[in-house]
């Protein structure tokens, strides 16, 4: 490439532990000269960091990859970029499959990506692990994600994350500490905490369960008005960490807690490292501390059976998790799960999820019209010029997955926090006005 071609577009796809990975490629673009750009047809470089957990993940990865390629033809695009999990999963014979694609660059060489680009390296795939806390925040000025382990150890059957990301690496507290006071000097109020399992931080540094110590350094340390947890495995959900988020006022009194299932068969199946009776009893435990629960839930998993979907949903229906996705297994090439007898057919998978996505919304409305009267505590966020409201969130809903609050008042400072009375909901979302 010519000197004088310095202006990128990014695309990010995939989860919010993706999402710090593409702010670390922002970092190292600008400090290699590069603009960036949200109008395409003016990019010399487009870079699209992929998932490729699922089948419907690498669907539309391609599908920006194809999308983006025209820019080639129509634009001043001269390189197209892809990053992240595709090219860690599938590794060279990507470039026989997309040629559209000038470079593939994995996950351990973002600090080169600049150089990959004007060299127009075509597979560049570095083993070692190389964490950065140098990024360019894209999320709102007032939170930031700090992803404090990548890969994963579990093994589930369905999961492609170990092959992908390779095993679980912890990054160092100091690192974590430096990363995170330079978000706090940046005027971050709310921290979110990440990673594919959150718990087991800090295993692989010496054995210890490390993540209660380095959320209290993070709290004596920094000024954050929250810390919030997500991704945290059942199994080593414990009493000490259940306790801190309770007792101290600048935890989010929530919690991410992944099960997909109930049933101790299919637990099994899938690899779990928990069952039935300890899941309800931890439940129980953050429902009596008041403690907002987001979970995920996987349905149509190989030889699971109608009498264990129902007790699913019999589960659901009688704890009721504040917040729950619900998504169908998905055949995943090279994992034991896809070659397990007894798969279901799509319509199955499609019935159970609609199912139980059915009585996860029933749920969501009984929840927020229990709301209606009172008076939240509301981080403002955004405005709705459509509808003339305030958007925000309370500290039982995360970012970008959970319920909105829509309000009105007076003037607001986007990241403040306001007492809002609720007089109505909508689906998800609640509705106010500022006292």
């Amino acid at each position: 490439m010519s000197a004088e071609r310095k202006i990128a577009a990014v695309i990010s796809l995939g989860c919010d532990k993706n999402r710090v990975d593409t702010e670390n490629i922002l970092y190292f673009l600008g400090k290699g000269g590069y603009s960036v750009t949200d109008d395409f047809s003016e990019a010399d470089v487009i870079v699209i960091n992929t998932c490729a957990f699922i089948e419907a993940a690498e669907r539309e990865a391609v599908d920006e990859i194809i999308s983006a390629a025209e820019y080639k033809n129509t634009g001043r695009c001269s390189r197209l970029v892809v990053t992240g999990c595709l090219p860690m999963r599938y590794g060279e014979k990507l470039t026989r499959l997309l040629p559209e694609v000038d470079c593939f660059v994995g996950i351990n060489d973002y600090a080169d990506i600049c150089g990959i680009i004007e060299r127009g390296d075509g597979f560049s795939m570095s083993p070692e692990c190389a964490p950065t806390c140098k990024r360019v925040l894209s999320t709102p000025p007032h939170y930031a994600y700090l992803k404090i382990a990548d890969g994963c150890d579990n093994r589930c059957t369905y999961c492609t994350i170990p092959a992908i990301r390779g095993k679980y690496r912890s990054r160092t507290p100091d690192s974590l500490l430096e990363e995170a006071k330079h978000l706090d000097d940046m005027g971050v109020k709310e921290l979110i905490i990440v990673a594919q399992d959150v718990t087991r931080y800090g295993f692989d540094l010496g054995g210890d369960y490390l993540l209660v110590p380095l959320v209290k350094r993070l709290l004596d340390e920094c000024s954050f008005g929250k810390i919030r947890l997500m991704y945290c495995y059942p199994e080593l959900v414990t009493d000490e960490l259940i306790g801190l988020i309770a007792s101290e006022k600048r935890m989010a009194k929530y919690i991410d807690v992944p099960l997909q299932h109930i049933s101790d068969g299919v637990l099994k199946r899938m690899g779990r490292r928990t069952d039935s009776a300890h899941i309800k009893e931890l439940f129980g435990k953050l429902k009596a501390h008041d403690i907002a629960v987001r979970t995920t839930l996987m349905v149509g998993f190989p030889g699971e059976t109608e009498e264990q979907f129902e007790e699913l949903k019999a589960f659901v229906a009688e704890y009721k998790p504040d917040h729950a996705g619900v998504f169908a297994f998905s055949r995943e090439e090279g994992t034991p799960a896809a070659k397990m007898k007894e798969q279901l057919p799509k319509s199955v998978k499609r019935r159970r999820v609609n199912a139980l996505g059915r009585l996860i919304e029933k749920l969501a409305g009984e929840r927020n019209a229990a709301f209606v009267g009172r008076t939240l505590e509301v981080m403002y966020e955004d405005i709705d010029y459509r509808r003339g409201m305030f958007v925000g969130r309370t500290e039982a809903d995360a970012p970008e997955v959970d319920g909105l609050v829509y309000f009105k008042g007076g003037f607001c400072d986007v990241g403040n926090v306001y007492n809002v009375r609720i007089t109505g909901y909508k689906g998800y979302d609640l509705i106010g006005e500022k006292v």
